[in-house]
């Protein structure tokens, strides 16, 4: 794109509107665009409607429209923000190449479309839709790559509902919130790798693979749990484990967190009852997270927790590693 041929956005503009870039019009339905788009008329220096959805355009249409997309003419409302959500979230690296979305709107793009991708992964954990979401997680990775500190908009944005996709997508990015806080030194000096970055991120989201081999009337019984369905349940870390080969996921990393996040500092957790150091920094911080994550969601039989008190009870609490539990509350009390 000619940056000189393209317009400058008009001082207010941005406030209830932004321009399409030439790669997001693309991803649109060539005829029929999923939301109301509006050309800029300089003549007059105001906005007009260009296409109403429900509408077809024409093919003179078509080719005028991308005229004026290369000008910079060519602009969405941010009212209909939620129809746009839903559409980049099917093409997620869509987020990369749109200058004009704010960091809340890609915030909000990111939860939409992680959490559709791990909906459809937990559905059916078969290499072909891990290898969609392993896509879109890496979208998110690159994101973050250009600025760590983006993570704070999506941890604002946690799912407040329970179901499995959404834990984990919690899990991931509450996860990644605090491994940044934790990291703070090794970032700014560089000394996290990317690869190391794009494993955890994966590791974090995925911790709970086990729990797609236990039955939903267990997982999602409204009561509590009899003693042979907690035992059932207390199996899905080996069972997730034991999936990472057939997924192409052995990566330590990997391997942490879904193994790890039920083992506790006192020993008392499980699968393999390991103790304080003997489990690894990143599945101290899943499990913790995970822990944190089960308490601020809405579930038959259990009470909601606020953020605040969610964090003081894990952090009071024993089992867990004081770093990252102070670190959990820390963020706890920033978010409003």
């Amino acid at each position: 794109m000619n940056a000189k041929s393209k317009m400058a956005v008009p001082d207010g503009l941005n406030e209830e509107f932004y321009q399409i870039s030439a790669d997001i019009i693309q991803s649109f339905n060539k005829f029929r665009p999923p939301l109301n788009i509006f050309v800029f008329k300089e003549e007059v220096g105001r906005i007009a409607p260009y296409y109403k959805v429900g509408g077809r355009l024409s093919k003179e249409q078509i080719e005028e429209l991308a005229g004026l997309v290369k000008e910079g003419l060519i602009f969405v409302s941010r009212a209909d923000h939620v129809v746009y959500v839903k559409h980049i979230a099917y093409q997620l690296d869509l987020v990369l190449v749109d200058r004009n979305l704010k960091e809340s709107e890609i915030a909000d793009i990111f939860l939409e479309a992680l959490t559709m991708r791990m909906s459809e992964f937990l559905d059916q954990p078969i290499p072909a839709v891990k290898d969609k979401l392993w896509e879109d997680l890496m979208v998110l990775t690159e994101y973050l790559w250009g600025d760590v500190y983006r993570i704070k908009a999506l941890a604002k944005r946690l799912h407040k509902e329970h179901s499995l996709a959404k834990h984990s997508v919690n899990c991931g990015v509450l996860g990644l919130a605090i491994f940044i806080r934790m990291k703070f030194d090794a970032f700014a000096n560089k000394d996290i790798t990317r690869n190391h970055f794009n494993r955890l991120t994966v590791g974090l989201f995925i911790h709970d693979l086990g729990m797609t081999k236990i039955p939903a009337f267990i997982r999602e019984k409204p009561k509590p749990l009899t003693t042979d369905e907690r035992t059932k349940i207390n199996k899905h870390p080996l069972l997730g484990y034991e999936m990472l080969s057939k997924l192409d996921l052995k990566y330590k990393e990997i391997e942490a967190c879904v193994i790890e996040h039920h083992e506790r500092v006192d020993g008392k957790g499980y699968p393999q009852k390991k103790k304080a150091k003997e489990i690894t920094q990143i599945g101290r911080i899943c499990g913790a997270v995970d822990s944190f994550c089960s308490m601020i969601t809405t579930r038959p039989y259990t009470e909601l927790v606020g953020f605040e008190k969610a964090a003081a009870m894990i952090s009071q609490d024993a089992k867990y590693d004081s770093e990252v539990t102070r670190h959990i509350l820390a963020w706890a009390m920033t978010i409003k």
